[in-house]
C-alpha cells in the first residue's frame, strides 16, 4: 500500500491524516502495514483528504506502458488483461475484490473496476462516499441494498443488468448464487475535484 509514502510526502502524521479523513489512527495504521485492505470508497476519502488522485494508489511510478501519447499523463491509456492490478483482495474486512481497469491513467474523473461480490456481507455496514457509481453485471446474480430516507430498499441484478446511483446513498451488494462479477465505474463529483 502506498499510503505511508503519500502521507509522509505530504508531511502528515497519522493523527493529522486521521483528523482530515475522519478515519481512526489505528485503522490508517493497519492500512499502511498491510493488515487492512480498504474498500474503494475509503481509499477515495483518504485521497481527497490528502488532495491526491485516487489513481495514486494504483499507478506505479513510471508505469506508462500502453500510453498512446508521449510525456505527462497520456490522453489514451491501454491496460491489457495481463496488466490489471488487484486493488482489494478477498481477505479484506468486507470480502470485496476490486481489479483496476485504468490504473495507468493518472488524472481522471472516473475509476473503472472489475468487481467480485462476496456472498456474505457485514449486516451493519453500508458504503457511502461522494460521487456516483455505475454497475454493469457481467455474471451471476446480485442483491443490492440501499438506505433511502431511512428505509431499506432492495433490487436484484442479473447478468446484463445495470445500476446507476449516487454514492452518498448508503449501499452494499452481495452475490446470491455463487460468484458474481461486474464492471463498476466510480465517478467523483465536480465538487470533490474542486476541493483539491
Amino acid at each position: 500500500m502506498r499510503l505511508r509514502a503519500a502521507r509522509v510526502a505530504h508531511g502528515l502524521t497519522l493523527e493529522a491524516l486521521a483528523e482530515l479523513s475522519g478515519f481512526t489512527k489505528g485503522y490508517l495504521s493497519k492500512i499502511e502495514n498491510g493488515k487492512k485492505a480498504p474498500p474503494i470508497g475509503s481509499l477515495a476519502r483518504i485521497a481527497r483528504a490528502m488532495g491526491i488522485e485516487l489513481s495514486y494508489f494504483f499507478v506505479e511510478p513510471g508505469d506508462t506502458d500502453g500510453a498512446l501519447v508521449d510525456g505527462g499523463d497520456p490522453a489514451v491509456s491501454v491496460v491489457h488483461h495481463w496488466e490489471r492490478k488487484p486493488v482489494v483482495r478477498g481477505g479484506s474486512a468486507f470480502g470485496y475484490d476490486y481489479v483496476s481497469l485504468a490504473h495507468k491513467k493518472e488524472r481522471k474523473h472516473m475509476d473503472p473496476f472489475m468487481f467480485t461480490f462476496p456472498s456474505e456481507t457485514d449486516l451493519d455496514f453500508f458504503f457511502e462516499h461522494p460521487g456516483e457509481e455505475f454497475v454493469y453485471l457481467l455474471s451471476g446474480k446480485v442483491e443490492f441494498e440501499f438506505k433511502i430516507k431511512g428505509r431499506l430498499q432492495r433490487c436484484i441484478l442479473e447478468a446484463g443488468d445495470s445500476l446507476y446511483f449516487e454514492s452518498s446513498t448508503p449501499h452494499r451488494g452481495r452475490a446470491l448464487q455463487g460468484d458474481a462479477q461486474a464492471i463498476v465505474v466510480v465517478m467523483e463529483s465536480a465538487d470533490a475535484h474542486a476541493e483539491r
